[in-house]
């Protein structure tokens, strides 16, 4: 007997919603019409399917709509995809709880659906996509590339992946393109100007600002008795080791308000949670190479403690070093002057 995938011309499609809106929202500087992108990738999504010969019986999409600028339901209602109002937590949304149920039921009640097609990338889905592929369906993932768990692809194979880009017309990539280049611009003009101590540049259509006065960057890096215990400095060499640090000052930021005092340490397990919600494009692996690299330019050490009942490693950071300077909000840059 075939598997059901093959045998199957019908397929279930789940949507996380929010997974495509916010990813196009933060890595596209909020840009104009967010739903209608999301909208124009479900309905190219839906044609892709049909042309290999699935059709799509069962659609669903999972947000806090409520949370969402403008309200997509009618739109997705006349596309027929069902939508599941799930009310989101600061910490983690409830869209992917949501989703796996959903999806584990329409596997053991619908012994007619033969492919599952899920529009997100966390992680997390890893074990309901395994437990599907168990069952003999087949499962397709759908996502922007640097949205979608380096994990996740892993376990289901580049031939099973489709990239949202090739869902959008070539027109709607280069209209997102440029303005991201065009908003990556101002930022990187930003971060040099304040360098020089001047004001940043304003973004097309902002409204106008207040001037503020400036102040010069320190001279030189502000000495301490850690420094020797931090490996040779050096600048970082990538925005993906940037990135990683400054979600290290991120909560060392946070632990610092939460405790009204100065943390000199960061647990480094819970810290590779946060990062693999941060970097969800990358693997595990390639997490903690950055990390590594980071110890190597000397702008955080890696130590190892005891502790009860199991040892533990912690992140101390180097407020020394020129990124960490870079990095940090600039009022406290002039609180350690």
């Amino acid at each position: 007997m075939p598997p059901k995938s093959l045998s199957s011309p019908y397929a279930a499609v789940f949507i996380d919603f929010e997974n495509v809106y916010y990813f196009l929202k933060n890595h596209f500087h909020d840009p104009p019409d967010l739903n209608d992108y999301v909208l124009d990738i479900i309905r190219s999504l839906r044609e892709e399917l049909s042309k290999k010969g699935l059709d799509s019986l069962i659609s669903y999409a999972y947000a806090d709509f409520e949370r969402l600028a403008t309200a997509p339901q009618g739109a997705l209602y006349l596309m027929g995809v069902s939508t599941r109002n799930v009310l989101g937590t600061d910490h983690k949304n409830a869209a992917d709880m949501q989703l796996c149920i959903d999806a584990m039921e329409v596997m053991y009640t619908r012994p007619d659906i033969g492919t599952f097609v899920l529009v997100a990338g966390d992680r997390d889905y890893i074990p309901v996509l395994q437990h599907l592929r168990r069952q003999a369906r087949q499962v397709l993932v759908a996502g922007f590339r640097e949205a979608v768990s380096g994990d996740l692809l892993q376990n289901i194979g580049a031939d099973h992946f489709l990239d949202a880009r090739d869902l959008l017309s070539h027109e709607r990539v280069q209209q997102l393109e440029k303005r991201r280049a065009e908003r990556q611009r101002i930022i990187e003009e930003g971060r040099r100007l304040r360098e020089q101590g001047l004001p940043s540049p304003q973004a097309p259509g902002a409204a106008p600002r207040a001037p503020m006065p400036t102040t010069a960057r320190p001279p030189g890096l502000r000495v301490t008795e850690e420094v020797a215990d931090f490996a040779t400095y050096r600048r970082l060499d990538t925005e993906d080791e940037r990135r990683t640090l400054g979600c290290i000052i991120s909560e060392f930021q946070k632990l610092e308000a939460k405790q009204q005092r100065r943390v000199r340490d960061l647990w480094l397990g819970p810290f590779m949670r946060v990062l693999t919600d941060e970097l969800t494009e990358l693997t595990d692996f390639e997490r903690r190479d950055l990390l590594n690299k980071l110890r190597d330019a000397g702008a955080i050490r890696i130590e190892k403690r005891e502790g009860e009942p199991h040892p533990f490693s912690v992140i101390i950071l180097n407020y020394n070093h020129p990124d960490v300077l870079e990095l940090q909000p600039s009022e406290e840059k002039e609180g350690q002057a």
